[in-house]
């Protein structure tokens, strides 16, 4: 009698090689059916513009990698805890595997679906392929999730080092009755005309191949990581966020590179760089525990002190800020690149989202919704914690009276301009001394760089130094309550 099929259900895991799911069923030794469920009520976290264009390019690839193994990926529209079940029972599957996912809506469904599919009698396994450590293996000596990051990230580093990641199959059995499934062109992924997304695939390379490419450069340039990873104006960071968010490369692989790269190169700087860069991947485990433990993360203040807090509906001061015409080079620049590229350099992030939420006092919860829509690498846990971080009102937030100064940041962070050249073109000619404060340079370096304040460019939405001490005035507001 033939094997029965086994069913891989693909989620934010896009890849073939340290896929535990996949693995397991193809070393059950029957037909593999893989399959990959578009939920338009995004389970697995929000679904923006520029995740559409990125799932749609990682699918093509996920899909031509498949197909060379020998098993097609079936396509299907709706809702999973309906259609997983219904095509194990259409295809006669004897079992269901995939790897978990920790957000909260996810949780319930995959509980939902995975009782549903024991009850009638077939085998559910999921696994861990997302992170370096299961939320509930890492807990304080009370047993409580950690709350602040050094001391989570202490504990992670005196726990035995994650797995070795495991390969690709070889090749796998595709099974001749799987459903035709959807077309993904069908889909609408993509945007239509205009193009905004024009710009993503000279910048991107959504996919498992993608994604060893660019952990493969990164490597190159290891050693000036801690030195660099500040400075848009430079090539430094690793830029491997999407490609970590869609699943096409995970965590164990990322570090055993890293670890991989170091025993190749011997001691020296590269220690010291990892250290730093693997911390960053301790910063996304942070968010993802956090996520798991407190599920109203995207939607709560952390700090529920914060719920008084007497936030702004400035509808033109977002609308400049999304826009990246604030008047405030380094925020414009990393808005516009945003836009332009779907990612924008992390110190920028933390700049952006300090002026919007302490300078124009909007509400954390929109900025997190905008990046959602505009970041190719929108992850619900990242995102939330991030922004919650930068607002003060989350676990190990940064100080509310930690409010960055756009000036100084630029003048520090990018101190020849180039940045701010390369995303804000009109303010190309001006002399580094005024590009972080066009509005002081004299009129004479304005005309000569071709600038009219107000036409060219904008004048400053608000005065810097003046929200500062509104945004304090309305902390002590809420401290003293």
């Amino acid at each position: 009698m033939a094997a029965r099929p086994t069913i891989v259900w693909f989620r934010l895991d896009l890849r073939i090689a340290d896929n535990p799911a996949l693995s397991a069923a193809a070393e059950r030794g029957g037909p593999v059916i893989p399959v990959y469920v578009l939920e338009d009520g995004a389970q697995d976290g929000p679904l923006g513009r520029a995740g559409r264009w990125w799932l749609h390019h990682s699918l093509a690839a996920l899909e031509r990698s498949l197909r060379d193994l020998g098993a097609p990926l079936v396509l299907l529209r709706g809702r999973a805890r309906e259609l997983i079940p219904r095509l194990a029972d259409e295809t006669g599957a004897a079992a269901v595997t995939w790897n978990r996912r920790y957000e909260p809506q996810a949780i319930e469904r995959d509980r939902a679906i995975k009782a549903a599919l024991r009850d009638a009698g077939l085998e559910a396994e999921s696994f861990n392929a997302a992170l370096l450590f299961e939320p509930w293996t890492v807990q304080t000596g009370a047993g409580e999730p950690y709350r602040v990051f050094t001391p989570f990230w202490k504990a992670c580093l005196d726990r035995p080092a994650p797995a070795q990641p495991g390969g690709a199959p070889e090749s796998l059995t595709g099974f001749s009755g799987a459903p035709q499934g959807d077309d993904l062109a069908d889909w609408g992924l993509r945007p239509g005309k205009p193009d905004w997304a024009a710009g993503f695939g000279e910048v991107w390379t959504p996919g498992e191949d993608g994604a060893r490419t660019r952990m493969r450069d990164f490597l190159e340039r290891l050693a000036g990581y801690a030195r660099g990873r500040d400075r848009p104006d430079a090539e430094a960071t690793s830029r491997l966020s999407p490609h970590l968010h869609w699943g096409e490369i995970g965590p164990r692989q990322v570090w055993h590179s890293v670890e991989g790269h170091l025993h190749a190169t011997g001691d020296g700087a590269p220690w010291s760089a990892a250290t730093k860069f693997r911390a960053e991947l301790g910063w996304r485990e942070f968010c993802h525990h956090l996520l798991f433990h407190f599920p109203a993360l995207p939607r709560d203040n952390f700090r529920d002190s914060f719920d008084d807090f007497a936030w702004r509906d400035d509808e033109d001061g977002f609308r400049a800020w999304s826009r990246g015409r604030t008047g405030y080079p380094i925020v414009d620049a990393g808005m516009r690149e945003l836009w332009a590229t779907g990612w924008m350099h992390n110190r920028v992030r933390m700049v952006a989202a300090s002026f919007l939420v302490k300078d124009l006092l909007v509400d954390w919860r929109r900025g997190m919704r905008w990046f959602e829509d505009t970041l190719v690498d929108a992850d619900l846990a990242n995102n939330a914690a991030s922004w919650q971080w930068v607002a003060g009102s989350g676990a190990d937030a940064a100080p509310f009276f930690r409010i960055f100064n756009p000036v100084r940041q630029g003048e520090k962070f990018d101190p020849q301009g180039a940045y701010v050249k390369r995303w804000v073109p009109e303010l190309a000619k001006l002399p580094a001394k005024w590009l972080h404060r066009p509005w002081e340079a004299p009129e004479s370096a304005l005309r000569e760089a071709g600038i009219e304040p107000g036409e060219t460019y904008p004048r400053p939405v608000l005065d810097h130094a003046a929200a500062r001490k509104r945004a304090l005035a309305a902390f002590e507001a809420i401290r003293k309550g």
